[in-house]
């Protein structure tokens, strides 16, 4: 993953926070004569902002992938590992997006779909062209063991 993936996660949370707690401040702050309800729901929002980006960095390093002979191994969590295993010859489709803040730092999301419904195959903060070469590698690989069936 892309170290301008953190800067983006950082910038997303610091936004996040302060859209999502003005909101209820200011129309407690306007509503009420007790500012220190306004004060709260702030202090709550900047301790929830401080924790996640403490946690950033750990994130950061718990996403990876590994590309085998013939399957795509995804690893993310801190707390909770989840490793998913997606089989080349499964692979029905491979979707690199960018959403506009990511397009803004150079990011991309590979999104691979399979028959399967529970298979969540996301890998997120690559550069653009991390993302072009990893889609057409795997899906070089997903003809040839289609293929071969």
């Amino acid at each position: 993953m892309s170290p301008r993936w953190q800067t983006y996660s950082l910038l997303g949370t610091v936004i996040g926070c302060v859209l999502v707690s003005t909101i209820p401040a200011v129309l407690v702050g306007v509503l009420s004569d007790q500012w220190w309800i306004s004060a709260l729901i702030w202090g709550v929002f900047a301790v929830i902002a401080v924790v996640d980006l403490a946690l950033l960095r750990r994130r950061w390093r718990a996403w990876g992938y590994a590309e085998l002979e013939d399957e795509l191994y995804i690893t993310r969590g801190v707390m909770f590992r989840r490793l998913t295993v997606v089989p080349y010859g499964r692979m029905q489709v491979v979707d690199v997006t960018t959403g506009p803040f990511e397009r803004a730092f150079g990011l991309a999301t590979v999104k691979l779909v399979t028959a399967s419904a529970s298979t969540d195959a996301t890998i997120p903060g690559l550069t653009a062209d991390q993302a072009t070469r990893l889609r057409d590698q795997l899906t070089e690989r997903a003809e040839a063991r289609l293929s071969g069936l």
